[in-house]
């Protein structure tokens, strides 16, 4: 389960199924009688002299909700997992739709006697469809509705996997940070493309003893074998941190055609260790890498 996966649609979809199942308490009908004769005067959508209108519309659309979001809540996993031929959302959908459509000629019934007509319950009913359906039918194409509803961007300190942000202290390249990567003076790991300072991790003679010598004196001169060494190259690609604008899968780093070994969500930064043309490497929090195919829009830290 993803939580991290919902989106602002996802949560109008769970407001709306929320308004209808409150609704459903409410009168639908009411009549407006006074005297020892009027009976009842409203009725809920629970009451039995009212059924269909309690399946058809309120359980309904309420079924439509929690198919949206158990597809939602299951990610990648069953982006391709079909039932009679339609993922679980695009049943939801049709399901919200349907129980609309009935809701708006339930409304349209009803005997015709002064004093009698639809409760407060109907027509908070209603509008609740009017929106459960409208965001889940919207939400695939509206970018508004497709944002992610929380992000997990810190606003200072380490990045919760392990990971220092970008611009953080620790973050390689973070400028302005002693004793950090990429800080001028310090020592450099070549594995992020950096060249090695004198005195740094790399540079040829580190870590040798200084010999003390009288003023005046020649200064000493590197050993051969520390004057052949060549410095580190620098790598071609630099591993940098990234965003993605929308949820991603990531595929298996020896096989790209097989199944995800996992997901990129917005609001998240992930490192890049390896560039494949157009396609990246990246590591995810837990330590798995996976080829990310579509760096479209991709937000670099």
């Amino acid at each position: 389960m993803n939580l991290r996966a919902l989106t602002r649609g996802d949560a109008a979809v769970a407001g709306a199924a929320v308004l209808l199942f409150i609704a459903s308490f409410l009168p639908y009908w009411s009549v407006d009688c006074s005297g020892r004769y009027c009976g009842n005067t409203s009725q809920n959508a629970w009451s039995t002299e009212l059924f269909p209108i309690l399946p058809s519309i309120y359980l309904l659309g309420i079924a439509a909700a929690v198919l949206i979001l158990v597809q939602r809540f299951q990610g990648p996993a069953a982006a391709n997992r079909q039932v009679l031929g339609l993922r679980l959302d695009q049943w939801g959908i049709a399901f919200a739709v349907a129980a609309l459509w009935t809701s708006i000629w339930a409304l349209g019934g009803g005997p015709s006697i002064p004093g009698y007509g639809h409760g407060f319950g109907a027509w908070l009913g209603l509008i609740s469809l009017i929106v459960l359906a409208g965001a889940a039918a919207a939400a695939p194409l509206v970018p508004a509705l497709k944002a992610p509803l929380v992000t997990d961007r810190p606003a200072a300190g380490p990045y919760q996997g392990g990971y220092p942000m970008p611009g953080q202290p620790g973050h390689p390249g973070a400028p302005g940070q002693p004793g950090q990567y990429g800080y001028p003076g310090q020592a450099h790991d070549p594995a992020f493309g950096a060249q090695p300072v004198p005195g740094g991790y790399g540079y040829p003679a580190a870590g040798q003893p200084v010999q003390p010598h009288d003023a005046g004196a020649p200064a000493p001169q590197p050993t051969p074998a520390a004057a052949q060494q060549p410095a580190a190259p620098a790598a071609d690609f630099q591993p940098f941190w990234f965003a993605v604008p929308a949820p991603r899968q990531l595929a298996p780093k020896d096989n790209p055609a097989g199944a995800p070994v996992g997901e990129l969500v917005p609001g998240t930064w992930y490192l890049a260790v390896e560039q494949r043309g157009a396609a990246l490497v990246a590591q995810l929090a837990d330590g798995t890498q996976g080829v990310l195919a579509d760096t479209a829009g991709i937000q670099r830290g």
